[in-house]
């Protein structure tokens, strides 16, 4: 059985049960948020979506003491990484039998309000077992209903972002990490890179980091680590024009951002505890 191709689904930013604080700073930050919506597993979320991708903002309510209250075991930050699938039995039984750690299938929902009515949102997702890695969830996701998630006029943002172009994890052990990759989509599907190893993902690529290396490129623009070995650290967007995304950022107020090497850094302390980098 041949194994999955990588493709970027999309990328999850865990508020933890600060979504309205969350938000607002992916507003001020120029994202377009979708209204909140409300998983049937007891989770709701905020999507800026991109051409073929998206950015995910999640958690948990107030005081919520069923439904996803596992978002509480993580640090507020970057925290899942979602590559795509247009069949999740067929995924799910490619993966199994490469000897790649996922649990079955898993179904969910989510209503949607679209031109005057609503609908339900359907996915399936097919997920890393527990304690695979340290450094947040990775998993498949099958979209039944994408009339319902790519709408076209979800796609504008005042920052100009179009696609997520890099994810990055550290991890004290790069070449270790990437193993799960190699299992799950073949050797050539990563590469040695300076300072770790990098996993090529549709037009998108995440790179596995050793500490030393993630500080050398970004110092104090990087996450609060909270005392974690391994998380995942930071995300890198398309832009349509830098000057839109410099003019976005200085309205929304965002301190500390740094231009350099043809790219927008936005430090940490001011994406909710995840480096963000714009790029033409």
């Amino acid at each position: 059985m041949a194994l999955p191709v990588p493709t970027l689904d999309h990328v999850v930013i865990n508020a933890r049960d600060e979504m309205d604080r969350c938000a607002d700073t992916y507003r001020r930050l120029g994202f377009t948020l979708t209204e909140r919506g409300y998983h049937s597993l007891g989770s709701m979320n905020h999507l800026a979506m991109f051409g073929t991708d998206y950015l995910e903002l999640i958690a948990i309510p107030k005081a919520a003491t069923t439904g996803r209250v596992d978002l509480l075991n993580y640090a507020p930050g970057l925290n899942g990484l979602v590559f795509g699938s247009e069949d999740s039995a067929a995924t799910f039984e490619a993966l199994r039998a490469a000897g790649a750690p996922f649990d079955p299938p898993v179904e969910f929902t989510r209503p949607v309000a679209v031109g005057g009515r609503t609908g339900d949102a359907r996915f399936r997702t097919v997920r890393t077992k527990p304690g695979t890695h340290a450094y947040g969830r990775v998993y498949f996701c099958h979209h039944f209903t994408r009339d319902l998630v790519w709408r076209d006029e979800w796609r504008h943002h005042a920052n100009g972002a179009i696609a997520v172009v890099r994810a990055t994890i550290v991890e004290p052990d790069p070449k270790a990490a990437a193993s799960l990759y190699t299992t799950m989509f073949g050797a050539a599907a990563v590469r040695e890179i300076p300072g770790g190893r990098s996993l090529a993902v549709g037009n998108s690529r995440f790179d596995i980091l050793s500490p030393g290396a993630f500080s050398a490129e970004f110092g104090a623009l990087a996450p609060d680590a909270a005392g974690r070995p391994a998380y995942m650290a930071g995300l890198a967007f398309r832009t349509r024009s830098l000057a839109e995304t410099r003019a976005a950022l200085a309205k929304g107020g965002i301190a500390g951002v740094v231009e350099r090497d043809g790219k927008l850094i936005v430090p940490a302390r001011e994406a909710w505890n995840a480096t963000l980098e714009f790029v033409e």
